[in-house]
């Protein structure tokens, strides 16, 4: 794909496995800023393998990729009653580490403290426990242990084939034994060395050159072969019947199974296990693959979960009873990914990178009334086909949050040619509007159903996405002029030097207003009562409210115009000025100064978004993946309706809910009643606003549970702002079905 945004991120440790380009740039410091009210991290959704450098009876530590290694203790942890090498079984809990011929064995829970130094003329081979398995120049194994701590104590190995080659040495569940595969007369085999007293024994023979082998205190399973650890001399192992997965681990008497090579479409991965003693085979943990290995205690370690945000180690342990149980003990953190655009409406905030595979998607943060994160990540859209950028264009895709829950950005084909997009109310669903071939078009404001399109053309487009549509219409189409689109309303130049003229997009009704501009305004924006316009060189503010007429400062842009105030970038200095005008006269602030390094030379798309049903500010904060929030401090507008969508469905059902949508200029919590003719309550509906709209959906049912009888229905909306600014909003309406 082509891509020529001007996105720049900052480097960062760590490790993801992405499938698109990262571009990277030297780390730059964090931009002089107040305090914000919280930073967020977007992050891909892709689940990262983990390997356990450790893993035993007090806790273990894992590394995600190639990050840096975490340690975690389990929080019920019992440390053995002993620790000392002359104990192996306390040896569950101990850590080795080699520094050339000298290896330090520390034990987590109590502190106790072993040195084996290997003799000259040995090799370091494995380690596990309070053991050490060395080799000579012979090709003789020793098992070395140390006596007070200090004293190292040399063991032979007994019983290990003349003339077989060691090719592998493997931990398990246990730290009285530890496997070595080995190759004699052209056969490979697998056998353990007793660690207490050096014996080996060899359990099963193959053909396989790199059998799979999974082993504790009770059962070595090799080349899908089983067979007792106690067994008797001769016993032959019990053939299994094997799978394309991997044997991971054994836990009391059960094989752990997973990792498949290959997973059917649409499936996910499970670890699963097989009784040793009975056969029966089950499921431990669904959507589980990657980090899966055994502990020294003789359980075992599990990454499960349904993506990169809920993605858990999890430990299993034997039952009493011969089963498993597993416990989440650790979350992994997901790794950040870049944000490619990102927008903030309605108290939500809306960042659009890379997934899994060549996608992109939108997911998003719920901010509470101060701009505090409140939830995690959300998706918010399915994976979405890369947009071609344009050359030269600044900001790609171009994209507004609507204020309903939805964002609409534009895509922009091999061809050039362009579609309007919404998505957000579900994560599946793909609304598109087709430009009729039009191109390097742009977005302008846009809210709720209605999305206005600047196409390069000439001409402006605005696209509806009603409730309930499958797909985006035109609902307008003229020469394009300065606009802006609020609610249900298109404002536009008027025929009038400095006047405005806003139509009603349902009924054609027009108003004109006279903002007081000296000229043809070249840009026009509109929030609640305010109407920003703008000439270049002057600006100014209408408050049709009060028709009170504001200069605002118009010597530096792009501006956004919200609730009450403006917020411009000055992108010599790379601060972020805030102008207050709701008093009606404007005084201007720098709010933050960005990061020096330009990621975006978009508007508020780019480096930064300004929710205009609420008043949050978001901005790139200059760290890899990173959003940070602040509040504007400027009083919101008292709550009120901007659209409506109530209509009169012809049947009423749990499959076909009368869903109305209410569109507000801010969030609210709102309370639904229906009452029938006879004024009889029949249905009371609770909730919180998707952004700033209101979206009950009425299944046809009473309250009590049973079937409402035919219409008409009264219904009266009460909603309450979430910000707590203002009195509450009361809307009715009858509503007949049929």
């Amino acid at each position: 794909m082509i891509r020529s945004r001007r996105l720049v991120h900052a480097a960062v440790g760590g490790v993801m496995a992405l499938s698109c380009t990262v571009l990277t740039a030297p780390a730059q410091a964090a931009p002089e800023v107040d305090e914000p009210a919280g930073t967020v991290r977007l992050v891909t959704e892709k689940r990262v393998t983990v390997d356990y450098p450790w893993a035993g009876a007090s806790g273990f530590q894992y590394r995600p990729g190639t990050t840096a290694v975490t340690t975690v203790d389990y929080p019920d942890a019992v440390p053995p009653a002993h620790a000392g090498p002359d104990d192996l079984a306390s040896g569950t809990d101990v850590v080795n580490t080699r520094d050339g011929q000298t290896v330090t064995q520390r034990h987590r829970s109590t502190g106790v403290t072993a040195t084996v130094t290997i003799p000259s003329g040995q090799a370091y081979r494995a380690a596990v426990g309070w053991s050490v398995l060395t080799m000579d120049g012979t090709g003789a194994l020793h098992v070395l242990r140390t006596v007070d701590g200090t004293l190292t104590v040399d063991t032979p190995v007994t019983g290990f084939p003349a003339g077989a080659r060691p090719v592998l040495y493997r931990t398990g569940g246990s730290v009285g034994r530890l496997a070595i595969v080995y190759t004699l007369d052209g056969k490979t085999s697998v056998g353990l060395v007793d660690l207490s007293d050096g014996a080996f024994r060899t359990y099963v023979t193959g053909d396989t050159a790199t059998p799979q082998l999974a082993f504790n205190d009770r059962w070595l399973v090799a080349d899908w072969k089983a067979i007792r650890v106690d067994a008797g001399p001769g016993t032959e192992p019990t053939a299994l019947t094997s799978t394309d997965a991997q044997l991971e681990a054994v836990v009391g008497d059960q094989l752990l199974i997973g990792n498949p090579m290959f997973v059917t479409g649409g499936t996910e991965a499970a670890l699963t296990a097989r009784n040793l003693v009975t056969g029966a085979t089950g499921t431990v943990l669904t959507s589980s693959f990657g980090g899966i290995g055994p502990t020294l205690d003789g359980g075992a370690l599990a990454t499960a979960g349904p993506s990169s945000l809920d993605w858990n180690i999890h430990r299993i342990t034997p039952t009493g009873s011969g089963g498993l149980t597993t416990t989440e003990v650790a979350r992994v953190p997901a790794a950040a990914t870049g944000v490619q655009g990102l927008a903030v409406a309605g108290g939500e905030l809306f960042l659009y990178g890379a997934t899994p595979g060549a996608s992109l998607r939108y997911s998003s943060f719920q901010l509470d009334a101060t701009g505090r994160p409140d939830g995690p990540q959300t998706r918010r859209s399915p994976g979405l086909s890369p947009s071609t950028c344009l050359t030269g264009d600044a900001a790609c895709p171009q994209l507004e949050a609507l204020g309903d829950g939805r964002v609409s950005h534009l895509w922009t084909a091999e061809t050039g040619k362009e579609s309007v997009i919404g998505v957000g109310l579900d994560t599946s669903t793909v609304l598109s509007e087709p430009t009729d071939g039009d191109s390097r078009g742009r977005i302008g404001g846009s809210t709720g159903r209605y999305v206005l399109y600047n196409g390069g053309s000439g001409k402006q487009r605005v696209v509806d996405f009603p409730r309930g549509a499958t797909a985006g219409e035109t609902a307008l189409t003229r020469d394009r002029t300065a606009a802006a689109v609020w609610g249900q309303t298109l404002w536009a130049p008027g025929s009038t030097q400095g006047s405005v003229t806003g139509r009603n997009l349902k009924t054609g009704t027009t108003t004109t207003i006279a903002t007081g501009a000296p000229c043809t305004p070249t840009d026009i924006q509109a929030v609640n009562t305010w109407l920003y316009w703008s000439c270049g060189t002057s600006a100014g503010v209408y408050d049709r409210a009060t028709n009170r007429k504001i200069t605002v400062p118009a010597d530096i842009g792009p501006a956004r115009l919200a609730d009450g105030f403006l917020l411009r970038e000055n992108r010599t200095t790379h601060e972020l000025l805030l102008t207050d005008f709701h008093t009606g006269t404007a005084t201007t602030r720098t709010l933050v100064k960005l990061p020096a390094t330009d990621q975006n030379t978009g508007g508020s798309n780019g480096r930064w978004a300004v929710d205009r049903f609420g008043g949050h500010i978001a901005y790139l904060n200059g760290t890899y993946g990173e959003v940070s929030i602040i509040p504007s401090s400027v009083p919101t507008s008292p709550l009120a309706q901007m659209e409506a969508q109530v209509y009169a469905p012809s049947v009423i059902g749990k499959a076909f809910p009368w869903a109305p949508v209410w569109q507000l200029n801010k969030p609210s919590t709102w309370t639904l009643t229906l009452t029938d003719a006879s004024g009889k309550p029949v249905r009371t509906l609770t909730g919180a606003s998707t952004g700033a709209a209101v979206r009950p959906a009425w299944d046809g049912t009473t309250d009590s549970g049973g079937g409402a009888t035919g219409g008409p229905y009264a219904w009266k909306l009460t909603a309450h702002p979430r910000d707590g600014q203002g009195p509450g909003l009361t809307l009715s309406g009858t509503m007949n079905p049929g």
